[in-house]
């Protein structure tokens, strides 16, 4: 136990380091000083070889596949680069390697010119995701790349093409991870990333993790936005701030659509993706941060709660049976090292007390495991976001447990509206 208050105390000191941000003008001075390092360097002409592991890879953050010729697509990692294949995958070449960084948060194609853009910082909000700067975008497939922009936005949730004009795009900002900053909202560029402009904008604390646009028509777009805030210790992934946005002119302006919709408000409501099957038509997969009911029905009588430790004398505590406190132990989420007889020994020395597994809960996982939010739900409008209703009745606790605001994000079948495809941290 004491080794965990300790790593406790390591996160609180990672965390000061982290939350020193860079202003936006010294990462573009760091990026010319390192092109010029490597026009100087003794080692420029060298060309190395990746010699191993050869099987490890990384979280994709996106892919994007050639409508025309499905076998033809790139994908983007959070921290390993972007990769395309023309034959199904079954080979792949790194075409992000002479970039300033290998960070995607979001990529998007323009499949009729050949034009890539990439929004760098990977859209998750792990402790391990890493930052980016800005946007990339390269006119000749990958072999060149130019940043046009946006270097303070530190994550990209998405990006957006005008398919009758490749110019017009559309990005998504969720902004910085550990601390807060303007540059975060929905921007838009009508001259292919010469200029930007902000069109949504809520607060310094909360950005926009998903734009969603109806196929058939460019100029009607939903946005997400999500107020959330990580720390080396803690992560609050909701906020009242977190809502659904709708855009009736191609992202130049945005109205809240989701107060008094039928749809989630409040402090509870966590990361939310969307799908768009039509114009009137939109699924929202919302992460829930609000608790779930208490459950007063009354325990199993063999069941172990935390409550049972708060008084409970080392010499009973010895007495347990192993299947019992096994069960507590996996059932409220204490690592493989901490199980009965491990603990009992640690008892049994005095380095740890009953009340222990207990506080334990209390002090370091009591969102997690006090009382069990609500999680993944799924919310469908059919009159364009006027009004909103849940597709289910039941808890979706097959989907995924406390990684809602890691996995939040939905896809929709456009040949058929019932057709829903949502992520997932569950093996099945």
């Amino acid at each position: 136990m004491k080794s965990i208050f300790k790593l406790l105390l390591l996160c609180f000191s990672a965390s000061i380091v982290a939350q020193n941000t860079t202003e936006a003008n010294v990462v573009q001075k760091s990026l010319d000083k390192k092109l010029e390092m490597m026009k100087t360097s003794l080692v420029k002409n060298v060309k190395f070889t990746n010699i191993g592991p050869t099987v490890m890879s990384g979280r994709v953050s996106d892919v994007s596949v050639n409508p025309k010729n499905p076998t033809e697509f790139y994908v983007g990692y959070a921290s390993g680069g972007l990769w395309y294949t023309n034959n199904n995958g079954t080979t792949f070449t790194p075409v992000l390697d002479n970039s300033p960084t290998q960070n995607i948060g979001d990529i998007a194609v323009d499949w009729n010119n050949g034009t890539i853009w990439v929004g760098t910082g990977e859209k998750n909000s792990s402790r391990s995701s890493y930052a980016g700067i800005g946007m990339l975008k390269s006119t000749d497939k990958g072999k060149t790349w130019q940043n046009v922009g946006l270097l303070d936005s530190h994550h990209i949730s998405r990006i957006l093409i005008n398919p009758n004009n490749p110019d017009e795009v559309i990005v998504g900002v969720i902004g910085h991870l550990y601390s807060s900053n303007e540059e975060r909202g929905i921007f838009k560029t009508v001259d292919g990333g010469k200029t930007w402009s902000k069109s949504l904008f809520i607060n310094k604390d909360t950005g926009v993790i998903d734009v969603a646009v109806a196929p058939e028509n460019f100029n009607i777009m939903y946005a997400a936005s999500w107020e959330r805030e990580r720390k080396a210790w803690n992560f609050d992934g909701d906020g009242s701030n977190s809502a659904i946005y709708k855009s009736t002119d191609a992202g130049s302006s945005w109205t809240k659509i989701s107060d008094k919709s039928g749809f989630p408000t409040g402090n509870g409501v966590g990361r939310i993706g969307l799908a768009v099957f039509n114009e009137n038509t939109v699924y929202a997969l919302h992460d829930s941060q609000f608790r779930r009911k208490k459950d007063t029905s009354k325990k199993p009588s063999d069941e172990l709660t935390k409550e049972d430790f708060k008084t409970m004398s080392s010499a009973a505590f010895l007495e347990l049976s192993d299947k019992k406190l096994n069960t507590y132990l996996k059932n409220n989420g204490f690592q493989e090292k901490y199980r009965a007889q491990n603990v009992k020994q640690m008892v049994r020395v005095g380095s740890v007390k009953p009340i222990d597994l207990a506080k334990y809960l209390e002090d370091a996982n009591s969102m997690l495991f006090d009382t069990q939010v609500i999680g993944a739900e799924v919310f469908k409008t059919t009159n364009g976001g006027k009004s909103w209703k849940k597709t289910h009745d039941n808890f979706l606790d097959g989907v995924y447990s406390s990684y809602g605001y890691y996995f939040g994000e939905i896809r929709v079948d456009l040949q058929d509206e019932n057709g829903i495809y949502v992520r997932s941290n569950y093996k099945i």
